[in-house]
């Protein structure tokens, strides 16, 4: 259902976002970690998990990380050896800045019949020395005529910044992305600005418009606000405040979100625009966890 859906366009998607365990993490509390999952997302009525490859990303700022860069295990390595009991689509990320191209072409082929959806990340930033660039995997996964359904990031603070993240996303689409989900969304106006110009492009060009997927993620504590602003996350002042001085910021974040998925959703709804929303669980703490959660079946329920 949701390989048809988006290849033909469709909208109300709705995933939930996992960061695999920590390498260094046991075997068995990795197993006790996925049953866990297992049991709270196999009820949702999600279209999909989402399964990141996170990086360490020090080289696109000199500020320091706010909490320490610890490796997990690769997602397609976790999906195939924790998750396979949760029978639902996975989307598997796939950092390829560390791949060559030889080693690429052998994920490729290796994943074929085992990944139905990945999306391909590059380096975070173009200081970073890499052994294969994000142009180089596209190319590698089209010469390999893979049938996996290519998903591409999208970051609305770079078009704020830049003004060209819509033709970023069109390029992708040249280069057989045909979903996109963004990094998590906390100012609307950068991805109104961003959806608009999409929208208004492509009605111009005769482009057909490939779903958009906006993250959202709740925000528990002033170090995670701190940190979501050392990930380049664009908060504005007077948001940073309200979070800031609540006197529940997870429940503040919460309803900010939720304010944020339907102001997005009734905006692309209006023009057609195919879209959905990942929510984000990348915390530990439970209270976080379960913030999600109801985060997540308070989206499910809008969009219904």
């Amino acid at each position: 259902m949701l390989k048809h859906n988006i290849l033909n366009k469709k909208t109300g998607y709705l995933f939930y976002g996992l960061t695999p365990p920590k390498q260094n993490t046991e075997e068995e509390k990795i197993k006790s970690i996925a049953q866990k999952q297992i049991d709270r997302i196999k009820d949702l009525g999600i279209d999909a998990l989402v399964l990141y490859d996170i990086q360490d990303e020090s080289s696109r700022t000199n500020k320091p990380r706010p909490f320490p860069f610890l490796k997990t295990l690769a997602p397609d390595y976790y999906n195939e050896n924790y998750l396979q009991k949760l029978s639902l689509p996975k989307i598997i990320y796939k950092s390829v800045a560390g791949s060559t191209k030889e080693s690429f072409t052998k994920w490729i082929k290796e994943k074929e019949g085992k990944e139905e959806f990945c999306v391909f990340v590059g380096a975070p930033s173009k200081t970073q020395k890499i052994s294969l660039s994000l142009i180089d995997a596209y190319k590698i996964k089209q010469e390999a005529n893979s049938d996996i359904i290519l998903g591409g990031v999208t970051i609305p603070e770079r078009h704020f910044a830049k003004g060209d993240e819509h033709e970023r996303v069109f390029d992708k689409i040249d280069k057989s992305c045909q979903f996109f989900i963004s990094q998590c969304v906390y100012n609307v106006d950068n991805a109104k600005h961003f959806i608009s110009d999409y929208y208004y492009a492509a009605k111009e060009r005769d482009h057909d418009l490939a779903p958009i997927i906006f993250t959202l993620t709740p925000c528990g504590s002033v170090k995670t606000l701190e940190f979501m602003n050392w990930l380049g996350i664009d908060i504005p002042g007077w948001l940073k405040n309200e979070l800031k001085y609540s006197n529940d910021i997870l429940a503040k974040s919460v309803n900010i979100c939720k304010d944020i998925a339907k102001e997005l959703y009734e905006y692309c709804n209006h023009k057609g625009i195919p879209v959905g929303f990942n929510i984000e669980s990348v915390a530990i703490r439970k209270a976080e966890i379960d913030a999600s959660i109801e985060l997540l079946k308070s989206v499910k329920a809008m969009m219904e």
